[in-house]
């Protein structure tokens, strides 16, 4: 609980909080000096909190960072509701060698057949869940991104999609394939492959202009001898692509697992979206890439600064704010009750457990986690340690002991 430093930071006393709150002084003072949370009225006492702390000038940062718990501590919540403490199912967590990234390597687990029956649901709403572009939970931030790319797609544009591992962007680049073939478009994505790909030849296969300039090739022209000199060879392709948007034809070419690209590449990457046919661009360039591609991408690294300043760079947002909203998509998308399975606290309770607060950070340190592939795998291991305690709904108190 890192109550005090924000208030001490917002210049608030904890009777401030205490009166602005309508919470006694003395639970404000446990809530500071030992995370206790009162009796009963938890759930609404943290909404009274944070409501008042808005009022005052709080960033989201900071209150985000209320709720967060310091890696390395036991990430609990006080008790809320009328269910023993004692008897709230525990899931053991795997401790990892750096405790930084618990939260994010949440193991994955499988909805199990006794926690399907247990909640009655005829599926896993998480296992091959986006089979159409109707599956994809549209929050602000994937129009956004759906948006850019698209746009990227029709106008030859140069964009990197950022995000951590699990926010969904794999998702996206392949929603854009889906729908480009709905709408009956004649763009054509070029993907070479990335299976081995690693920034440098010591640790797998580096991604050369040269192997985008065949993937090229072949995309266009499966059958063509491609030259062996690199002039001969990029000539080839830039005639290409010429012949194919003469055709009607627009190009994208979409790397992922950018942020492994090594920088010699990153720098061609410019001179790709320089081919044109007179003054019109023939292919557009889409990276998708973890937050290392940001700071690869910045304008303070020199050896790609001609690219850096090209590239716009859109990030994909933790849920957040709209998770409820992503969670009741999940089991509509199946006709499956969200009420069934959780109870009123546990949407705050997911929130909560997924903030990080690194060891000795300061309240606008802190960032959230809450991605889809880690509150699909929070909330499959909630949901099976509540099955297996013969819990009725996942709470509160589910959450914080998984």
């Amino acid at each position: 609980m890192s109550l005090g430093p924000t208030l001490t930071a917002l210049g608030l006393s904890q009777r401030d909080v205490a009166r602005g709150a309508g919470l006694s002084h003395s639970a404000i003072s446990r809530l500071v000096a030992h995370g206790h949370w009162p009796a009963k009225g938890a759930h609404q006492a943290r909404n009274r909190i944070e409501q008042y702390l808005r009022q005052r000038g709080a960033t989201p940062a900071q209150v985000l960072a209320l709720f967060a718990v310091p890696t390395g501590t036991a990430k609990k919540l006080a008790p809320v509701g009328s269910h023993p403490t004692e008897a709230v199912p525990q899931v053991p967590c795997n401790q990892t060698e750096n405790p930084e990234e618990e939260t994010m390597l949440l193991q994955n687990e499988a909805l199990s057949p006794e926690a399907r029956k247990h909640f009655a649901l005829p599926r896993n709403p998480f296992l091959d869940d986006v089979q159409s572009p109707d599956d994809v939970f549209q929050t602000a931030s994937v129009r956004y991104v759906r948006a850019t790319l698209n746009d990227c797609a029709q106008h030859h544009g140069f964009v990197a999609v950022v995000g951590e591992s699990g926010a969904g962007k794999s998702t996206l680049a392949e929603d854009l394939e889906e729908r480009i073939k709905a709408d009956k478009r004649d763009v054509l994505i070029i993907r070479p492959y990335v299976l081995a790909m690693e920034a440098s030849d010591q640790k797998g296969k580096t991604l050369k202009s040269s192997h985008i300039a065949e993937a090229i090739a072949a995309a266009l022209d499966p059958q063509l001898k491609v030259k062996s000199s690199p002039e001969a060879r990029f000539r080839q392709v830039h005639e290409l692509l010429k012949a194919s948007r003469r055709a009607g034809r627009r190009h994208l070419l979409l790397i992922e697992e950018a942020h492994c690209l090594p920088s010699p590449t990153l720098k061609h990457l410019k001179r790709f979206l320089e081919l044109k046919d007179g003054m019109q661009r023939l292919v557009g360039i889409a990276l998708i890439g973890q937050p290392e591609l940001r700071d690869r991408l910045s304008s303070q690294n020199a050896d790609v600064r001609e690219v850096a300043q090209r590239c716009e760079i859109v990030e994909l947002d933790p849920l957040d704010g709209e998770l409820e909203g992503y969670l009741r998509h999940k089991f509509a998308r199946f006709e499956l009750k969200f009420e069934d399975v959780f109870a009123p606290d546990a949407v705050d309770a997911i929130r909560a457990r997924l903030v990080h607060l690194p060891r000795g950070g300061k309240p606008q340190d802190a960032r959230s986690e809450c991605y889809p592939l880690v509150v699909n795998n929070l909330v499959c291991r909630a949901m099976n340690a509540a099955a297996r305690a013969a819990w009725p709904q996942v709470d509160a108190q589910v959450i914080a002991g998984c």
